[in-house]
């Protein structure tokens, strides 16, 4: 069987239900005793004692039966019914014990403010004027057989009103009450929807966030934080055992929490790391906060700067570098022309040349860095376009130099330019070339198309067969002029790198056997 969910105003009618069984269990329980132990002469003036005792013994086992059998409150007919069986047998009760001098019309009332949690509006107020005409009419009744007392009738239209007024009362309690559960609940509901979004955000962060109890024992550790210290899982173990240089820093920190904490380097992740601390004062475990950076995107930050006032300088002056540049190279090459030249001659003006051309490539890159050439992004359907590339590729190679390319099934579209892109490609498969070659020949370059199984975006990867990078050298691949070759600028990368982030890709290197660059592009479609 399935088992039905309640909500939470089933649930309150349902400890209703409980308390109104209870409450008239009590009551017959009571009334029994009371005859039981012949006590009923002192307490009720009883008009008709056989019928007062029968129609106690009738209360209790009735209710009993009702409180094991009647247990749903899902049927407003059935908990009417409950509520007129229940105030019709103390009526009855009520005229049995001789009227108002026997006390029973306080338990009418009692049942009528019970009963009114249970149903609501009019079907409660009906319950009252029910509760009210029976006590009306057993007064009556009891008029008719018996001299009643004139100061009986006050008592009776008494009981009455304080029916209706019970009524009243505690429908008008029960909608304030419903009112503030509502309230509570919305602001339950807005208070969830707030701590899922700020769990979202922290996990979103790139910047790594950490909470360690006063044993270093991590409590909360975002995503940024395990990419940044290399871990899989971090919560519920020592920090010290991954990070001790962190733990350290901490140390430092809390003797003299002025002091800026010294960057430390991670072995897991490769990366460099400013950490800053922050003591939670209303935490009762002394719980620190810890904020790691990467200080490489600080770095790169730097770069970007530095490079946008070169390329704003070098644009300017440009014009009178290259001229007299130009000057140089032709005036070498003419020279080189000469027939009575020596080979040594011949040997420096080729040097002058190749270190002309070098300036020149070094002065080309850096006023693309000061172009800032608009990205014109399109929906581009990369197995096609990879495949005609790759095939042009093929015809301007030489013959020692090959080219691969593997497609996994699925749909590659993204959003890119793809001037840009075929820029991007000519400088990675270049290097990825120059690196083969120095332990091949022919060089060889492969293309891995393939979507990512976690986040389901369109990944290339320019592979090569060379030596690979040095792991001193990866941290400091896309840092501008950083090149391990005599003929580079050290710019390609960088380049590369900005061209794919103006596309909303990413360029990464992944450490394996040879080069591997990757690029995750975004998905193909735009957003409004």
């Amino acid at each position: 069987m399935i088992a039905e969910t309640s909500s939470p105003g089933e649930k309150q009618a349902q400890r209703l239900l409980r308390l109104y069984h209870l409450y008239r269990l009590s009551i017959g329980i009571t009334l029994v005793l009371l005859i039981s132990s012949n006590l009923d002469n002192r307490l009720l003036t009883a008009a008709n004692d056989d019928l007062l005792r029968s129609g106690s013994w009738l209360y209790l086992v009735l209710n009993i039966l009702l409180a094991v059998f009647f247990q749903s409150t899902r049927r407003p007919t059935q908990l009417l019914s409950l509520a007129l069986v229940d105030v019709l047998l103390l009526c009855g009760l009520f005229y049995a014990a001789g009227g108002v001098a026997s006390a029973i019309g306080n338990l009418l009332i009692v049942s009528v403010a019970i009963s009114n949690t249970l149903l609501r509006k009019r079907i409660g107020l009906l319950i009252a004027a029910i509760s009210t005409l029976g006590i009306l009419g057993s007064s009556f009744l009891l008029n008719v057989s018996h001299r009643a007392n004139p100061n009986d009738y006050l008592q009776v239209g008494t009981l009455g009103v304080l029916c209706f007024a019970a009524a009243l009362l505690v429908q008008g309690l029960i909608r304030r009450l419903e009112v503030s559960e509502t309230l509570v609940q919305q602001k339950a509901s807005e208070v969830v929807g707030l701590e899922a979004l700020n769990a979202l955000i922290l996990q979103r962060m790139r910047t790594g966030i950490l909470v360690l109890d006063d044993q270093w024992r991590v409590q909360l550790a975002n995503h940024g934080a395990l990419t940044l210290l290399g871990c899989e899982r971090l919560e519920g173990q020592r920090i010290d055992e991954h990070a001790p240089a962190l733990v350290e820093r901490l140390q430092l920190w809390i003797n003299n929490p002025t002091l800026r904490p010294q960057s430390l380097k991670i072995a897991r992740s490769g990366l460099e790391l400013q950490p800053s601390f922050i003591a939670l004062s209303s935490s009762p475990h002394r719980q620190t906060l810890v904020f790691l950076e990467d200080l490489a995107q600080i770095t790169q930050q730097a770069h970007q700067l530095k490079l946008a006032a070169l390329g704003r300088l070098t644009a300017g002056i440009a014009h009178e570098i290259r001229n007299p540049l130009g000057a140089i190279s032709h005036a070498a090459q003419l020279l080189r022309e000469s027939e009575e030249l020596n080979a040594a001659d011949r040997r420096l003006t080729q040097i002058i040349q190749d270190h002309s051309q070098r300036m020149n490539r070094v002065i080309e890159n850096v006023l693309q860095l000061s172009r800032h050439q608009q990205t014109a992004t399109q929906r581009l359907d990369l197995r096609p376009w990879l495949e005609q590339f790759v095939a042009a590729t093929r015809d301007q190679a030489s013959e020692h130099q090959k080219i691969h390319l593997r497609i996994a099934p699925g749909d590659f579209e993204t959003l890119m330019d793809p001037n840009q892109l075929e820029q991007i490609l000519d400088n990675l498969i270049g290097n990825a070339w120059r690196h083969s070659a120095l332990d091949h020949d022919p060089a060889q370059v492969w293309l891995e198309l393939f979507t990512d199984p976690e986040s389901q975006l369109p990944v290339l990867e320019i592979l090569d067969d060379g030596p690979g990078v040095a792991p001193d050298h990866q941290a400091q691949l896309f840092e501008p002029f950083f090149t391990t070759s005599q003929q580079g600028t050290g710019l390609g990368l960088y380049l590369s790198r900005e061209l794919c982030e103006s596309n909303q890709a990413r360029l990464d290197f992944k450490p394996r056997q040879g080069g591997c660059f990757r690029i995750t592009f975004a998905h193909g479609r735009k957003q409004g």
